[in-house]
């Protein structure tokens, strides 16, 4: 069974925050970038793959990318690929008019709503919020959204992180790998997670999450190599490139996302030169910057736009599309937080995103995750999905014969209810007290944490 939360009979029309031609100017410009600018920096493998496919080195050390190059990149491109989950129940189907939800980020803090005060992310923090997400109905995958802080060393702090995605949560999950030594231990540890290299190559469970350039039209070296690693061991590609308007991209908001189109278009060639139809989710994670301060403004009405238009431009080329919303500049779960997360996300989802990610749990503008906001979040989603299937009218629908029967109740209780955080955070101590994913065999988790420097006890992964 497929996790479908926005099925319907009637789809409503898209939201389109960019008119038809601009979409094509937008179009246009990024291929004029890739072809008369370039990126800088690529690794020696995208460099020769590249040319070798009619690119070209320049004098200046900029690889650059022939119009016919990335238009066919785009006509040849995976689509129609499931993001699967380690039970087939949440497999997903990121295209078309399907949209899910997501965690993602990378924050440093964790709000304690009990004390009202920021401390650091931990290990541990990371499997209960894949709890989290394995409980909680709507958010349809887990991508790793805090770092965890208690650990210094980046490989085994990427190996960690893995192994709280499969083990916290049966639905798709994505983390990033420092290294492409990192990557081929974590394909280790997914093989024998799957069962086998051939059964993790048919049904991939999780995605890697690859920040592959340096805005503004710069390759991110080590991660080129390890998104080559990740391709050629059979697992999908989450293409981010995160320019932020203003700062590292045009402050105009066309040129932002014209520039971040043409980074993940380049990302495109690199991945279906490597494997041609290799399953890659398009990001063109645009961000803003508040002009009088310089610091990210994520909750604002320029970000919502720059989500939604980056949705629409995949949308385009029929690509995975691919958002980030949520982002509240917030600093906890208030009003603010409300309203900010609620504009970003339903715009996103409107403007036809298949995958929306920082959807739940993000405070600070990035810098933070509430696990009581992801609670509230998870409530928020469930409205905007029900948003995205529209109103059905039928004769059964429009109930005339039914008006009659109306009763109207004078003596309604408006009693005082609890607030939102305090029903998440009793919501939150119920889950995290009862709610302890078994779907990893024993054997498995003894099979893991005999090859690998495992640092999360297993004490506290059973009740």
């Amino acid at each position: 069974m497929l996790r479908a939360g926005v099925v319907s009979p009637f789809k409503p029309e898209c939201y389109k925050p960019l008119r038809d031609n601009d979409v094509e100017r937008i179009h246009r410009g990024a291929l004029d970038l890739l072809e008369q600018i370039g990126l800088s920096e690529a690794s020696a493998s995208c460099i020769e793959l590249v040319c070798g496919a009619g690119g070209r080195l320049t004098n200046e050390g900029r690889l650059v990318f022939p119009r016919g190059l990335v238009e066919d990149t785009i006509a040849g491109a995976g689509r129609n690929f499931q993001l699967h989950g380690q039970d087939p129940k949440n497999d997903l189907n990121p295209w078309g008019d399907n949209t899910y939800f997501s965690t993602a980020g990378a924050a440093v803090h964790i709000y304690d709503a009990a004390s009202h005060e920021y401390r650091e992310s931990t290990l541990k923090d990371l499997y209960n919020i894949a709890r989290l997400v394995d409980s909680l109905d709507h958010i349809d995958a887990y991508s790793r959204p805090v770092v965890a802080r208690d650990m210094e060393d980046s490989h085994a702090l990427d190996i960690n992180t893995l192994y709280t995605c499969i083990t916290g949560t049966s639905k798709h999950g994505a983390t990033s790998m420092s290294t492409p030594e990192s990557v081929r231990a974590c394909l280790d540890m997914l093989h024998i997670v799957a069962g086998g290299e051939d059964k993790w190559r048919a049904r991939p469970f999780i995605t890697q999450t690859n920040c592959f350039v340096v805005p503004p039209m710069k390759f991110a070296t080590e991660s080129l190599d390890c998104m080559e690693v990740a391709v050629r061991g059979g697992m999908p590609i989450m293409m981010v490139s995160a320019g932020q308007s203003g700062a590292t991209s045009p402050a105009a908001l066309a040129g932002t996302i014209m520039q971040e189109i043409a980074e993940v278009l380049a990302g495109l060639v690199f991945v279906n030169l490597i494997s041609p139809g290799h399953p890659a989710i398009s990001v063109p994670a645009a961000f803003v910057s508040d002009l009088r301060t310089g610091a990210m403004s994520g909750g604002s009405g320029e970000q919502a736009l720059l989500s939604a238009s980056s949705a629409q431009m995949s949308r385009y080329y029929d690509l995975c599309a691919g958002a980030l919303a949520g982002i509240t500049d917030s600093k906890t779960p208030d009003a603010q937080h409300g309203y900010e997360k609620g504009m970003t996300e339903v715009l996103a989802a409107h403007a036809g995103a298949n995958m929306i990610y920082e959807s739940a749990g993000m405070q600070a503008s990035l810098l933070a995750f509430s696990m009581e906001g992801m609670v509230i979040d998870n409530d928020m989603i469930g409205n905007i999905k029900r948003t995205l299937k529209g109103i059905e009218v039928t004769e059964d629908s429009l109930s005339i014969e039914n008006l009659d029967a109306i009763i109207v109740n004078p003596n309604a209780d408006f009693s005082v209810l609890p607030d939102a955080l305090d029903t998440a955070t009793l919501h939150l101590k119920d889950i995290l007290s009862s709610h302890y994913p078994d779907h990893t065999p024993v054997e498995t988790d003894a099979m893991i944490r005999e090859k690998f420097d495992i640092r999360l006890p297993k004490e506290i992964m059973r009740a």
